[in-house]
């Protein structure tokens, strides 16, 4: 069995670090893990410290409908090749921190998912060498204006509100994605559960069909889906996604003022 490891990024007096996290304790970084970042010697415990998003991609990408009850109940066929769209870098949110509703949209919904953060260069990988590429794994919420997604039949908008992709609260080296539970619960209330080999097209066919037209470089993160169950969000709500040996992401949910 290798290794977990888990990884932060951590706030203190002199700002944003990346950090290896072990036994309560953030351990510095020189640089982000997936790019070669070594010890520096210096660590203190975690609790004095705030926790950021942690990951710093230079792209997010993510799939639609790649669980057949999810695709079910949108009313529509499981795509025949792996649905991807893209969300705005702007949208990432760390853990324990809030969700905004935009006075644009009257129906903002949860979709609790499976992140996949790249480790290494890639461009046209085929499958069977995809997870080589992979550096881990992190807990991710897809937010989505319903309403919005509907409206514009696009799903650009819809996707990339700020705040609309909660992430963290670390990102996992060590476990394999393939047969993985995944839940939502809002308020102790569970929303969401499945198991991550229900997807229509695995972790590395999605790495592979996304490195067929975009070159993916390291800290690069794909959502990979989410199971049936999404709902709205409300102001007030207090949410978990729960991955299996990878944690629980937490956020709050607001509307913005």
């Amino acid at each position: 069995m290798p290794e977990i490891v888990r990884f932060a990024r951590v706030v203190d007096e002199e700002g944003l670090r990346w950090a290896r996290v072990q036994d309560g304790r953030a351990l510095f970084l020189d640089g982000a893990p997936w790019l070669g970042g070594r010890p520096s010697g210096q660590g203190v415990s975690l609790e004095e410290l705030g926790l950021d998003c942690p990951v710093a991609p230079s792209k997010v990408f993510a799939v639609g409908k790649n669980y057949r009850a999810h695709a079910a109940e949108m009313g529509g066929p499981v795509p025949a090749e792996p649905l991807i769209f893209a969300k705005a870098i702007s949208s990432l949110l760390g853990p324990d921190k809030t969700v905004l509703l935009p006075r644009e949209s009257t129906r903002i919904d949860y979709e609790g998912e499976l992140g996949v953060v790249i480790g290494k260069r890639c461009r046209r990988v085929p499958p069977q060498r995809a997870m080589d590429h992979v550096f881990g794994l992190v807990p991710v919420c897809d937010v989505t204006a319903r309403d919005l997604q509907a409206r514009d039949g696009q799903w650009t908008r819809a996707k990339s509100f700020d705040t609309f992709c909660p992430t963290g609260p670390f990102v996992v080296t060590g476990v394999e994605p393939a047969d993985l539970e995944l839940s939502l619960r809002i308020g102790g209330k569970e929303r969401q559960r499945a198991r991550t080999s229900e997807m229509v097209f695995d972790v590395a066919h999605v790495v592979a069909y996304v490195s067929s037209f975009a070159t993916l470089e390291p800290g690069d993160l794909i959502l990979t889906g989410t199971p049936e169950g999404v709902g709205p969000l409300t102001a007030g709500d207090r949410v978990e996604v729960a991955i299996e040996n990878v944690g629980s992401l937490f956020f709050g949910v607001a509307d913005e003022e």
